[in-house]
Parts: C-alpha cells; sequence; structure tokens
C-alpha cells in the first residue's frame, strides 16, 4: 500500500490479550502509543462483574496513564437464546450503569447464540423481541449497541445482521463489523461489507484462514481486510478500528520466540505486538 489511508481513525484494542494483568496491558499500551481500549476484562475479572466502585478505580488508572476506552467489551447477548432473558437483561442493565463510569456509550454485544443444528429463522421472533427490548433500554439512557458478527449467534451472516440492522438500526443500535468472524462462517467479506456498509460505525481488526478458520495478523487471511479498509477510507469512515489479535495461538508465533525472549516479552504481549504491526503495515 503506497498511501496512508484512515488517518483519521483512532486504533483502539482488547488490551487483555496482553495479559490479564491491567498493569501489563497499560505498559505494553504505552510502548506501542494506544491509546484506547476496549475493555473487557482486567485483573482476572471479566467487564460484567466489576462492581461500580471497581470500575471507577479502573477509569482512575487508565486515564492516570492516558488512556481512554472506545467501548465496553460486554459479554450481553453471547448466552443461548433458549435461556431465560431476566438474569441476563440485569447483567445488562448493570453493563450500561458501567458504560457511563467508563465514559464511553458504545457497548459491544451480541444477538445470542442458536441451538446447534436448528435453523435461526425458528428463533427470530424472540431474537428480535430481546434486542427490541435492549435497543428501548438503551435509548432512554443513551447508550449504543454495537451488534458483532459473531459465529454461532443469530446475526453471524450479513443477511441476518441486515436484518437487525433495517429493524433496529438508528442512534441506539449499530453495527460492528468483524472480519474473521464473517470468514469463519464462510460468509465472503466483500458481500458482507456491500450488504451493511450504511450500518458499521466500528470495526474490529482480525483475519483468519477460510480453509481452517485459523487467525491470522491482517492482511494475511481470507478476510479482505485490505480492501475493505481502502473503502472503508474512500467512503469517510473515521470511527475506531479495534484490535483483537486472538494470535496467542497463532502457529507461525513460534517463529518469533527469539525475539520474544530478547525483548523479554511474554507469548501474549509479542502476539499483541505482531498484530500490531500488521495493522500499522496496512494502514501505511
Amino acid at each position: 500500500m503506497d498511501r496512508k489511508i484512515l488517518t483519521k481513525c483512532p486504533v483502539s484494542c482488547f488490551a487483555d490479550e496482553i495479559d490479564v494483568s491491567v498493569d501489563k496491558q497499560i505498559a505494553l499500551l504505552q510502548e506501542l502509543g494506544i491509546g484506547w481500549i476496549e475493555f473487557r476484562s482486567g485483573d482476572g475479572k471479566g467487564v460484567a462483574d466489576y462492581t461500580e466502585k471497581e470500575a471507577e478505580m479502573l477509569m482512575s488508572r487508565l486515564s492516570a496513564n492516558g488512556i481512554r476506552i472506545s467501548a465496553v467489551g460486554s459479554p450481553i447477548g453471547k448466552i443461548d437464546i433458549t435461556q431465560d432473558f431476566e438474569p441476563h437483561f440485569e447483567t445488562y442493565r448493570h453493563i450500561v450503569e458501567l458504560a457511563g463510569i467508563l465514559d464511553t456509550s458504545f457497548i459491544r454485544m451480541f444477538s445470542f447464540f442458536m441451538p446447534e443444528g436448528e435453523e435461526p429463522d425458528k428463533f427470530r421472533d424472540e431474537v428480535m423481541r430481546r434486542m427490541d427490548r435492549m435497543v428501548e433500554y438503551a435509548a432512554g439512557r443513551n447508550v449504543v449497541l454495537l451488534h458483532e458478527n459473531e459465529k454461532g449467534i443469530y446475526g453471524d451472516s450479513a443477511a441476518r445482521c441486515l436484518d437487525l440492522m433495517k429493524l433496529f438500526y438508528g442512534d441506539h443500535f449499530r453495527c460492528t463489523f468483524d472480519f474473521a468472524n464473517f470468514v469463519q462462517c464462510g460468509q465472503d467479506t466483500l458481500e458482507a461489507y456491500e450488504m451493511l456498509r450504511p450500518y458499521i460505525s466500528y470495526i474490529h481488526v482480525k483475519d483468519a484462514l477460510r480453509e481452517n478458520g485459523d487467525v491470522v495478523p491482517a492482511g494475511a487471511g481470507d478476510g479482505n481486510v485490505a480492501e475493505i479498509l481502502n473503502r472503508l477510507d474512500e467512503e469517510g469512515y473515521a470511527g475506531f478500528l479495534s484490535l483483537e489479535p486472538h494470535l496467542a495461538d497463532f502457529a507461525g508465533l513460534k517463529s518469533l520466540e527469539k525475539e520474544v525472549k530478547e525483548r523479554g516479552r511474554t507469548d501474549g504481549e509479542e502476539a499483541f505486538c505482531t498484530a500490531y504491526r500488521a495493522l500499522e503495515k496496512l494502514l501505511g
């Protein structure tokens, strides 16, 4: 790529892939010059398990080190559609409160796991009922739900993501586009991009191989990452690019063992650096 693209897009990340320790996350982020995180977990606790007081303490630590939160990487909607929704909705209410403390209006979420072997359309009405309730609640509290195309949920294909967007897209419900998840579902990412383009407000940067679903550095897989980033740039996208490496078990990482030892980094830290360097290369 012979030009810089998406220069106005802030880079965020899932820093818990660096290490479980928030202090270690902060240290590497400062080394790399990354000022945003999509907070999913830290110090051994998932974000949904943080108390409001713990969230306040976390926010103080991050702010003191120049790091802000781009979105809450919540587990909302990542339960079976057949599970009781009421306890999950209470978790959702708690996440909404935490978002305010963490100074972000964005909450990453999903559209419920489908029973294995069942047609997703069979559960569409229940999915939409739950989503409608969550979007209505979000609207009353000025937060934005960012639906991610996770494997095995109702909205894992571009067509069903579009179904959700046509019903709920607006100030409080938008689309997170994840390259690797689409590849792993057998969904062509260029087709998905063209279908969802008007609704995309957030990008998860990771790539995967079609043949086996393995996650690889961005641009090294079948997600058409470079092409889609170029199209986003041409369309004036200025939202977050959130790095989600998923490379801890990446086979190619073994070739970096010498570098890991020389720099004193753990596998998680080096995997994160590998993912970040791949993104930097794509951005020119």
